[in-house]
C-alpha cells in the first residue's frame, strides 16, 4: 500500500506549473503543502497562502516528508536537496547541473541518512532513461549510450538543415519559443548535454565523473559550408553526447557534434525532440524517443519519481557496487571532421592519421583520427578560430568529389 506524500515544492515555473497541472488530474494520495517562489509579486493562479519566499519554512516543516526541487539556481538547489536529505525528507530533482556537479556527495548522503533522491526529469525530459539504466540494464553489459540530450541545440540544427535558416536566426527562433535562454551557451555549447551524460553514466557504468574532465564542444561555429557538405553526403549534424566502454577497465565520455547518416536512429530526431540509443551486449541496440523539454513532458517524468517514492523506491547504483568497476579515461582515438582556416591548428591538434584533406581559398577541411585528449587541450583554440569539429566515425575513406563541389558552390 502506498504512503501519503506531503510535498514542499521549490519552483513554480514551466515545469512546476506543468507538474501541478498533471497532479490535478490524478488521485495519487499526495498533497502539495507549500510552494517556494522567488518573486512574490508575480500573479499566480493558486491561492496566495500556498506560496512562500522562505525556503526554511518548507525545509523545517516536520509535516512535509517529500521535497520537489525545480529551480535554476545551482548552488541554492544543492543546499535545498542536501539539507532535505539530511533531515529525513526524500527528494525529487530536475536540476541536471547541480546533480552532475555534486552527484558523488549526494549519493553518499543518501546512504548515510537512508533517504532517497530521484531525478528522472533531469535527463532527457519525458524519456525514462535513468530508471531503465538502473533497473532494466542493471545486469547488462552496455557498449555505449549516446543520443540527442538537448532539445534547444537540436531545434537550431533542424532549422538550419531542413529550412535553410542561418544559425543566428535559428537561435533567435529557439529563444522566442522558450527553447533556448537569452545566454544560450549551456545549450549550444554542449554543457547541458554533458551534465545529463554524467548523470546517465553513473547508472550505466557506475562511474561518477567530474564534468570538468569531460570534453564538450558545441555547435556555435556551425557554418553554411558544414551544412552544405552534409547535405551532399546525405548526412545530418546532431549534437551528441557519448558514453562508451572501451574495454573491461575503461569508459570514455564526450560531447561533440556528430555527422549521422540516414541509417542511424538520430537522423530523424528533429526540432525539440530527444533520442537515446543504448547499445547493449545482449539486448543489442535499443532506442528511446520523446520530448526532451517542456512543462508537461518534464512534469510527467517528475511525477513518475514522486509516484515511486510512495513505495519507498531508491536508486541502488548497482553498477558502482560491482567489483572491478570501470575507470573514466580520455585516452581514446576519434575520427573527426574539422573545418578550419588556420593551418597551424591542424598541426597542433596532432592528427594521428589523415584520411582526407581539402584546401581552397574559401573552404578547408580535414578528416582524420585524433586523440580525445588533444581536443581537450585545444578546445578553446578551436572555438577562438571559429573552426567546426564533428565526430565522424562513418566518414573514413569517403570521396573528395562532393567536398570540391561544396567549395565551388561557395566560390561562385
Amino acid at each position: 500500500m502506498s504512503k501519503k506524500l506531503t510535498i514542499g515544492l521549490f519552483g513554480f515555473g514551466v515545469v512546476g506549473q506543468g507538474l501541478y497541472d498533471i497532479i490535478k488530474t490524478k488521485n495519487l494520495n499526495l498533497e502539495i503543502v507549500k510552494i517556494a517562489i522567488k518573486d512574490p509579486t508575480k500573479k499566480r493562479t493558486l491561492p496566495a497562502e500556498l506560496f512562500t519566499t522562505d525556503r526554511d519554512e518548507i525545509l523545517n516543516n516536520p509535516e512535509i516528508n517529500t521535497i520537489i526541487e525545480l529551480i535554476n539556481d545551482t548552488e541554492a538547489a544543492y543546499h535545498i536537496v542536501s539539507t532535505a536529505l539530511k533531515s529525513g525528507k526524500n527528494v525529487v530533482s530536475a536540476s541536471k547541473k547541480m546533480l552532475a556537479l555534486h552527484l558523488e556527495e549526494l549519493i553518499n548522503i543518501q546512504h548515510e541518512y537512508g533517504t532517497s533522491l530521484l531525478y528522472e526529469g533531469a535527463v532527457c525530459g519525458s524519456i525514462p532513461i535513468i530508471r531503465n539504466l538502473e533497473e532494466y540494464y542493471d545486469n547488462e553489459l552496455l557498449h555505449s549510450i549516446s543520443g540527442i540530450f538537448n532539445g534547444s541545440s537540436n531545434y537550431i540544427l533542424s532549422k538550419g538543415f531542413l529550412e535553410n535558416l542561418d544559425y543566428a536566426s535559428a537561435l533567435k527562433q529557439a529563444q522566442d519559443l522558450g527553447f533556448a535562454e537569452t545566454d544560450p551557451t549551456m545549450d549550444v555549447g554542449g554543457y547541458d548535454a554533458k551534465f545529463k551524460l554524467v548523470i546517465a553514466a553513473a547508472h550505466a557504468y557506475g562511474v561518477v565523473v567530474n564534468p570538468d574532465d569531460v570534453l564538450n564542444i558545441g555547435i556555435q561555429n556551425l557554418s553554411p559550408y558544414d551544412l552544405q557538405y552534409t547535405r551532399e553526403k546525405n548526412l545530418k549534424i546532431k549534437l551528441v553526447p557519448v558514453a562508451k566502454e572501451l574495454d573491461d577497465k575503461h569508459v570514455a565520455l564526450f560531447v561533440l557534434p556528430k555527422l549521422v547518416n540516414e541509417h542511424e536512429f538520430l537522423y530523424n530526431v528533429e526540432y525539440e525532440y530527444n533520442g537515446v540509443i543504448v547499445q547493449a551486449a545482449f539486448a543489442d541496440q535499443q532506442f528511446f524517443f520523446g520530448k526532451g523539454a517542456g512543462g508537461h513532458p518534464t512534469g510527467a517524468a517528475v511525477l513518475s519519481d514522486v509516484a515511486a517514492l510512495r513505495y519507498d523506491y531508491q536508486y541502488e547504483y548497482k553498477k558502482a557496487k560491482q567489483k572491478g568497476s570501470l575507470q573514466f579515461t580520455n585516452d581514446i582515438e576519434l575520427t573527426v571532421y574539422l573545418r578550419y582556416t588556420d593551418d597551424s591548428l591542424v598541426e597542433d591538434l596532432g592528427f594521428e592519421h589523415i584520411f582526407e584533406r581539402y584546401i581552397s581559398d574559401s573552404y578547408k577541411f580535414v578528416i582524420g583520427k585524433i586523440n580525445l585528449q588533444n581536443l581537450i587541450d585545444n578546445k578553446y583554440r578551436i572555438s577562438d578560430n571559429k573552426a567546426f569539429i564533428a565526430f565522424a566515425d562513418q566518414l573514413t575513406g569517403v570521396s573528395l568529389a562532393t567536398a570540391k563541389q561544396t567549395a565551388e558552390l561557395y566560390q561562385s
